[in-house]
């Protein structure tokens, strides 16, 4: 019994998300600015601003575009889907980075794998907590304000 009870916090507490980024080689890539298209189908509260402030946050110049123009060294497309389990979470989201010519330079995957089954607190995170460590990963290489 005592076993049950010793495993049981940690079947609560396990995370249930996967992540899977492809920073930007930034060594070979010049990316700036990057033009954010925007995606009206993404019904994430702010998602668009925690990209935003997530990007410029690595000290990179960003513009939201509903196209792309000939300003843009890189585009960025995401898109971002929520679940429900009493309420709602961010469930998925995926960023592509691209050059103006359509090179993918780098791209992010944040997934929840556990469903509304699970018992994962941290899935009712909010979407900019769960954002930030991703879009961080995506630059890697950018030097940051953070101190």
């Amino acid at each position: 019994m005592k076993k049950i009870i010793i495993l049981a916090p940690m079947f609560l507490t396990a995370s249930c998300t996967s992540v899977n980024v492809k920073s930007v080689d930034l060594a070979k890539n010049s990316i700036e600015p990057i033009c954010i298209i925007e995606n009206p189908s993404v019904i994430v509260p702010n998602f668009l601003t925690i990209l935003k402030n997530g990007i410029k946050r690595q000290n990179i110049d960003v513009k939201i575009v509903s196209e792309t123009d000939e300003t843009c060294k890189s585009v960025l497309t995401y898109t971002a889907t929520r679940s429900w389990d009493i309420t709602p979470y961010l469930s998925h989201a995926e960023l592509r980075l691209t050059t103006n010519e359509g090179e993918e330079v780098g791209k992010a995957t944040y997934h929840h794998n556990g469903g509304s089954v699970s018992l994962a607190p941290n899935k009712w995170n909010s979407a900019e907590s769960k954002m930030a460590p991703v879009i961080d990963e995506l630059f890697a290489g950018m030097p940051s304000n953070k101190n």
